[in-house]
C-alpha cells in the first residue's frame, strides 16, 4: 500500500518574517505549505506490514517553495528562503506547529 493513503493532503499558508540579502529590509511573506495530515483509521485492504507504517506514521508539513519575491518596491529580487525548516511534524492534537 502507497503511503499516500495513510494521509489527507491540503495546502495552507503561514506568515514567516524573512530578510532580504540584497536590501536588507525585512518583512512578512505568507509560505506555501503541504499539510498531510494521518487519517483517523488504515484504509481497507491492509496486510500486517502496512499496519505497522501505519501505526508509526505522522502528521507533518513540507515547505513548498524555495524562494520568494522581495516586497520592497525598489528591490524586488527573487532570494532563497534561509533559517526556515523545510519539513515540521505537526503535534498529537493536530494543529500547526508554534513559532517563527
Amino acid at each position: 500500500m502507497d503511503e499516500k493513503a495513510y494521509f489527507t493532503e491540503s495546502q495552507t499558508t503561514k506568515p514567516t518574517e524573512l530578510h532580504c540579502p540584497f536590501c536588507r529590509t525585512s518583512d512578512k511573506y505568507d509560505l506555501r505549505w503541504l499539510l498531510r495530515k494521518k487519517k483517523d483509521r488504515l484504509p481497507g485492504g491492509a496486510d500486517e506490514r502496512d499496519r505497522a507504517r501505519f501505526q508509526k506514521a505522522q502528521s507533518y508539513m513540507v515547505l513548498l517553495e524555495d524562494k520568494v519575491a522581495c516586497k520592497n518596491l525598489r528591490c524586488r529580487k527573487r532570494f532563497d528562503i534561509s533559517g526556515v525548516k523545510t519539513m515540521a511534524f505537526l503535534s498529537d492534537q493536530g494543529g500547526l506547529p508554534k513559532g517563527d
